[in-house]
């Protein structure tokens, strides 16, 4: 019998290039028998790359039966690496364009989490403008501090930053302006961070939900930064130590979120537990699959074996209609 010949997007033109050739290294090497890997490689210009050569993506994907897409942030995150694939009918694992480009955006899954319920932070968007400086000094009188301030379409924590003073407000906003052309500022919300992992069609649910991970950052830094997630400083507990209750509901919130996104085959979405209840942050439609990734750890201690998860979603996306 053939083997399926599966290939494998990473890198690409964003700034979780790095993290992306971790995740694509880890699924090449983790690939069950039936499955002949092919590495395609997205440079940080957008240039494809099969056996070391620039191609075509047309070119890159002849002979491939599914794409496993391990990329991360904008381009392959985005929407608009799904948008080409769906051009050139090759099936890919994870969600299809219009989910990934509504979960990418901060605010649009703010509005659905929103939409069903969920608790989210108070949140203002800001872009550059000729009165960017007195703007930012009536957020900061008005606004409740401290605040996070962040990328509107980025991943992995990058540029995100917690503002205490005037001054870390103006210079956090311009580092995050390098990223995007529009920042998040979000009311900070104080308690425990926890991520929550959902997987379609699995052990007999439509939508299988994770264990419930808590976060533990070092006590040098004020949150799950990039570097806290991927130089393994951070204590990641699974399942953590949430009570029955808590851990149902954010279970239950990170189904209902990947449903309302309209997300395919698996996310995992971010959550702050506080005195206040359980806030909804954000969803990751291609979730890190690295040695350090969330992921994982939680399909290991659900009893899952990284070949098995990588198996279902290549079916998944091979018998998507």
């Amino acid at each position: 019998m053939a083997s399926i010949n599966v290939g494998v997007l990473r890198g690409g033109p964003s700034s979780e290039y790095d993290v992306s050739l971790d995740t694509g290294a880890s699924v090449l090497k983790h690939l069950p028998e039936k499955y002949s890997g092919h590495d395609i490689l997205i440079d940080k210009k957008g240039i494809w790359h099969r056996r070391g050569t620039p191609v075509k993506p047309v070119d890159a994907l002849s002979g491939i039966d599914a794409v496993f897409v391990a990329l991360h942030g904008e381009y392959g995150e985005d929407g608009t690496l799904q948008k080409l694939l769906d051009q050139l009918r090759v099936p890919y694992t994870g969600s299809g364009a219009l989910a990934s480009a509504f979960a990418m955006n901060k605010v649009k899954a703010k509005e659905y989490a929103k939409g069903i319920g969920m608790k989210t932070a108070q949140h203002i968007v800001v872009e550059m403008n000729d009165n960017l400086v007195k703007e930012l000094s009536e957020i900061f009188r008005t606004f409740p501090q401290p605040c996070v301030i962040k990328p509107l379409d980025r991943g992995s924590s990058v540029g995100v930053i917690i503002s205490r003073t005037h001054a870390d407000l103006v210079d956090g906003v311009h580092k995050s302006l390098e990223h995007s052309s529009k920042v998040l500022i979000e009311e900070y919300i104080s308690g425990r961070e926890a991520t929550c992992g959902v997987l379609e069609n699995y052990r007999g649910e439509k939508n299988y939900s994770m264990l419930p991970i808590e976060i533990i950052p070092p006590k040098e830094k004020d949150f799950f930064d990039y570097e806290a997630k991927y130089t393994g400083i951070t204590q990641e507990i699974c399942p953590g130590n949430f009570t029955d209750k808590e851990k149902e509901e954010i279970q239950g919130m990170a189904k209902l979120i990947h449903e309302a996104l309209g997300c395919r085959h698996y996310s995992r979405s971010d959550f702050i537990i506080s005195p206040r209840g359980i806030y909804y942050l954000e969803t990751n439609t291609l979730p890190g699959l690295t040695s350090e990734s969330l992921v994982p750890k939680s399909l290991v201690a659900a009893g899952c074996s990284f070949p098995e998860f990588l198996d279902h979603l290549i079916t998944l996306a091979r018998t998507q209609k």
